[in-house]
């Protein structure tokens, strides 16, 4: 048996160290192909030619859910400690450097808001309680903002939530349900983001590395550059079977002829498709999937075949999924020693700071330090996004789209009122990423393919586009999830998934979250 993965996004790599874990399966027998490199999909993070570093994105973890995340990094060797799992070492880290956001939001003076109450009138409360307990047949491709009236997108609550998930009002009240079930035990903390637990380092450095290393080490083919650009499939008494793969390399065209036994694994779609960076003094092109064509491969074996999904629910509408994120690399300490002063945390031990009144809707996070295995002592290295990008700024006269790194800092330096001497030789690198919440989008149920479809003899779908019953999107654990099922149902392994923790059954949770409403 042979296993083949398109992409290589932490599904694909969770994937392979399953096959070979669980399944039995000799890591030589296991390829990994990805277009782009480095390795790890959406969890990325590099040092550009200029000293500066890049993320597109940082993927919160806690311990209290991510079930299956930890059941992988439990056996994987960790980054700064091999002696320990990745799983031990994040635990680890998190004793020492605790979260308690102490400015979750701030206003237009600069003001850290009293997030003890989360704003809600006794309307806010019913309605969402409604949306909450509503079946999902009954939400359908409904939109959050057809179960929440206008002052809702006001409170506190949301702003905290909007941001901490990346909603968006007009985004599908299916999967905002979905999240107000599996993370109610963070309802009653969510203003100090206690539950959230960080990696040693970024997600690359912390999770991808140590993870390819693991499976390299194992025998594992890793092959970049490399576009899966066909899928031959034959179906045959109602069951669909890959026989062939088309590769391209460069200018290079080839094929991989599959046997009876061997599977593949596809990441469809990518919430990462099309990104683009820009530079500290021009803004990122603006890609779309004709640029990119990554989403080509899902929408040719898709057509025909309804039980494979239905990509166009996702990537039609750009300026429905699109945001932009920004990486700052500060080679003085003043900016982090301002910050410090102003919110009461050191790096690492807050969260999201949203403004709420930005334009862009502005939110930055500081790292403990170093964020990079690499980064040089001197230097220092925060993230940041906004959800709207395509309005003008409160500082700065055009929309986030059109900015380069310096009119972001000049726009952050507004609401903080810091001088911008705060950036003296900073570097801030945007990015644009227009499908980043496309798995957001209203859709109906059966637009997602079910990680192995019923029909399918040999081809497994893995990533944030597959339909998981009461799970949430947007996470590592989506990912990771989908990859352990679609292993497990194609080799018939019988070790058991880790359940789903059911929070939202919590006698203790829940009347802890209605405390908190009606704080």
């Amino acid at each position: 048996m042979k296993a083949y993965f398109i992409g290589s996004g932490i599904g694909a790599l969770a994937g392979a160290a399953f096959l070979i874990r669980d399944g039995g399966i000799d890591g030589r027998d296991i390829t990994i192909f990805e277009k782009h490199l480095p390795f790890g999909g959406s969890l990325d993070g590099a040092a550009l030619p200029d000293g500066s570093y890049s993320l597109r994105g940082g993927r919160m973890l806690t311990t209290d859910h991510y079930e299956c995340t930890w059941d992988l990094l439990s056996t994987i060797p960790g980054a700064s400690d091999p002696s320990k799992t990745i799983r031990d070492e994040t635990i680890a880290f998190n004793k020492v450097h605790v979260a308690h956001s102490q400015a979750r939001l701030v206003d237009k003076n600069r003001h850290k808001v009293d997030v003890s109450t989360m704003g809600f009138t006794m309307q806010d409360r019913l309605e969402l309680v409604r949306l909450t307990e509503a079946s999902e047949d009954k939400l359908g491709k409904s939109r959050i903002t057809d179960w929440l009236s206008p002052p809702f997108f006001t409170t506190n609550f949301w702003y905290m939530w909007q941001t901490t998930f990346a909603f968006q009002p007009w985004h599908s009240a299916v999967e905002f349900k979905r999240y107000l079930h599996r993370f109610m035990n963070e309802f009653p903390r969510i203003e100090t983001l206690a539950g959230v637990k960080r990696t040693v380092f970024n997600q690359y450095d912390a999770i991808v590395k140590p993870l390819t290393t693991w499976l390299e080490d194992h025998g594992v083919k890793l092959v970049g550059g490399v576009d899966v650009t066909d899928v031959a499939i034959v179906t045959d008494a109602g069951k669909h079977c890959v026989k062939q793969l088309t590769l391209k390399e460069a200018d290079k065209i080839s094929t991989v002829d599959l046997g009876d036994r061997d599977l593949v694994f596809f990441q469809n779609g990518s919430m990462t498709d099309a990104t683009s960076l820009g530079t500290h003094d021009a803004p990122p092109p603006r890609l779309t999937k004709q640029d990119s064509q990554g989403w080509t491969l899902w929408e040719t074996i898709a057509a025909g075949r309804p039980e494979f999904g239905n990509p166009a629910s996702f990537n039609a509408s750009i300026p429905e999924s699109c945001w932009e994120s920004f990486t700052v690399t500060c080679r003085n300490p003043r900016f982090f020693d301002a910050m410090q002063a102003f919110s009461g945390n050191e790096a690492g031990t807050g969260g999201l700071i949203t403004f709420t009144e930005s334009n862009w809707l502005m939110s930055i996070v500081l790292y403990h330090q170093p964020h990079f295995l690499d980064q040089p002592g001197d230097v220092q290295v925060f993230w940041g996004y906004a959800l709207h990008p395509d309005r003008i700024g409160n500082f700065v006269p055009k929309a986030m789209a059109d900015c380069g790194g310096a009119d972001i800092l000049k726009e952050l330096c507004g609401h903080l009122n810091f001088d911008m001497s705060v950036f003296e030789n900073a570097t801030c690198v945007p990015c644009r990423l227009p499908y980043i919440t496309s798995m957001f989008m209203p859709r109906e149920k059966s637009d997602r393919p079910l990680p192995v479809p019923a029909n399918s003899k040999n081809l497994a779908f893995v990533s944030q586009f597959v339909e998981i019953p009461d799970d949430v999107v947007f996470t590592v654990e989506y990912s990771v999830r989908a990859a352990q099922m679609a292993v497990y149902q194609l080799l018939d392994i019988m070790r058991a998934i880790p359940p789903i923790t059911r929070h939202d059954k919590s006698f203790r949770v829940l009347l802890d979250t209605v405390e908190k409403a009606f704080a």
